[in-house]
């Protein structure tokens, strides 16, 4: 709690007066001048938080294995017939008919599209459910909130899942999976970073991505100790989202940010004192909070109760706004071409002809490298050059993939070619996190950030079309995606060492201070 006393109304005059002189400060210079940009405080509360994109891997991923195909023997019987009839023509599934959803329900030839149509169902959610919970974790519900609904409801409905009764509630679970599953990466980065200075910010948000690539890793483990039963999956993969709302939530803090444009100035102040604290600083009790709108004199400043409609904003007011419009609608746009390469060159992984298992392991630990790369270059080079660089490289070497026949040892330069390429779309979709939410300020960060996602699901509910165009057509659509990308970029201001705003005037006023 504030240790500040609370003034009544009958003492009102002198007292808000004397408060009123004190130094009023951004949160930004609050952190750097006196809590401390990234110290205990913030490191336990970024470990914490991050721990959610875990579980986004778990139940977005669980798809590769719950629905795979396994292999198929031929029964004691012998003389076996057409493979598509299955048991009928005397198949039976290796590991048995529960083994995925595929051996149960016969999702073979005629019946294989379900499969791609299941997939797309779970994105399509997803796509949905950005934007309803970016729009509500910018408004009354919180970050901190919005994250342990999405949570709770990923644990009802994984457990749900496992229960189908058939291929058709199946789909519709996983449709419902994919609504709550869409926004907890968003809302676990931005509840996140929002604490963290502005000079380490950008690193900080580059490092979340290990934790959705080591969820990837760690499912690869946990679907292999259950090869025979795609349900039981389902349920050791639901669980640890209910234990994370249970064991990790409560010991996580509501961003001080939203406090601010929400007008809770003593909740946000709060936390920067506790920030400060577990750094081992302190805030000097004549500093209070303000907005980067208001004067920090404080003659100007608006009073808690006061003004209210400034304190939450949607998408809407992002299209209000010239500056904003033009950048969400880039910013759409470049999300949805890197989901679409991202997430075309990794679907490869199950035509690898290699132990599944092992190929999802090395697929997450090869892409590692890639954010490391970001997290080193974000602040020496700044944003936008290395988006550009990073895109241009995925996009070259797309390209020069759908130039090579996949023949002999010309086979090999072409996998090479991917490789490189998802190696380059990688480091871009890390670096869009940041990139993206410092291009809005913090009254409308997560309801753009909510568009942005739903851009990148529809990029995903893509990519498996473009798959099965063939082996070299993909290639020249992931190569001429990541092009375009580049030209797109080149049109986004650059962010970096410049403040995160807080709100839509703040930032008007910040754009049109450096064109002077």
């Amino acid at each position: 709690m504030s240790t500040e006393p609370l003034l009544s109304p009958g003492v009102g005059g002198e007292a808000k007066k004397k408060k009123k002189k004190g130094t009023r400060l951004g949160i930004d210079d609050a952190l750097s001048m006196h809590a401390g940009e990234f110290g205990r405080w913030q490191l336990r509360h970024f470990v914490l938080v991050s721990a959610a994109w875990a579980l986004e891997a778990l139940h977005t991923m669980v798809i590769i294995f719950a629905d795979r195909e396994p292999a198929m023997v031929c029964g004691a019987s012998g003389g076996c017939g057409d493979r598509c009839a299955g048991a009928a023509a005397g198949w039976e599934w290796a590991d048995g008919a529960a083994s995925s959803t595929v051996a149960e329900w016969g999702l073979v030839c005629g019946e294989r599209y379900k499969v791609g149509l299941a997939q797309a169902v779970f994105f399509a959610g997803c796509m949905i459910g950005a934007g309803v919970f970016g729009h509500l974790s910018d408004s009354f519900l919180g970050r901190k909130g919005s994250l342990q609904v999405v949570c709770v409801l990923n644990a009802a409905f994984g457990l749900l899942t496992a229960l189908s009764p058939n291929y058709w509630a199946y789909a519709a679970l996983r449709l419902l999976t994919g609504f709550s599953t869409g926004s907890v990466g968003v809302l676990a980065f931005v509840l996140a970073t929002e604490p963290i200075g502005p000079s380490r910010r950008g690193a900080a948000g580059m490092s979340t991505f290990y934790f959705f690539s080591g969820g990837i890793a760690a499912l690869a483990g946990v679907a292999a100790l259950f090869p025979r039963s795609w349900r039981m999956l389902y349920v050791v993969t639901s669980l640890p989202s209910l234990a994370f709302v249970v064991a990790v939530v409560p010991f996580v803090s509501e961003s001080p940010r939203w406090y601010l444009v929400r007008r809770r100035t003593d909740d946000a102040m709060r936390i920067v004192r506790a920030i400060a604290a577990t750094n081992g600083r302190s805030v000097p009790e004549d500093v209070t909070l303000k907005l980067d709108d208001e004067d920090g004199e404080g003659e100007n400043a608006v009073d808690d109760s006061a003004n209210s409609s400034s304190s939450s904003g949607s998408i809407v007011d992002v299209f209000r706004s010239r500056t904003t419009r033009v950048r969400l609608v880039l910013s759409v746009l470049i999300n949805l071409l890197t989901s679409v390469v991202y997430y075309g060159l990794s679907l490869n992984v199950v035509n690898l002809k290699t132990n599944l298992y092992v190929s999802v392991v090395v697929n997450s630990l090869a892409e590692m490298p890639a954010y490391l790369l970001t997290a080193l270059l974000l602040d020496r080079f700044g944003r936008k050059p290395l988006a550009i660089g990073t895109m241009l490289l995925s996009g070259v070497f797309c390209t020069a993939g759908s130039l090579i026949a996949g023949e002999g040892i010309m086979r090999v330069v072409r996998m090479a070619c991917g490789v490189v390429g998802i190696f380059g779309m990688a480091a871009t979709y890390n670096l869009l996190f940041i990139y993206t939410a410092e291009l809005f300020p913090t009254v409308v960060r997560n309801a753009a950030l909510g568009c942005t996602a739903q851009a990148a699901q529809m990029g995903a509910i893509v990519a498996p079309l473009v798959v099965v165009l063939g082996e070299r057509m993909p290639f020249a659509v992931f190569g001429a995606s990541g092009i375009v990308g580049v030209l797109l970029v080149v049109y986004l201001p650059e962010t970096m060492n410049k403040p995160l705003y807080d709100t839509m005037a703040g930032l008007e006023e910040g754009e049109k201070s450096l064109l002077k």
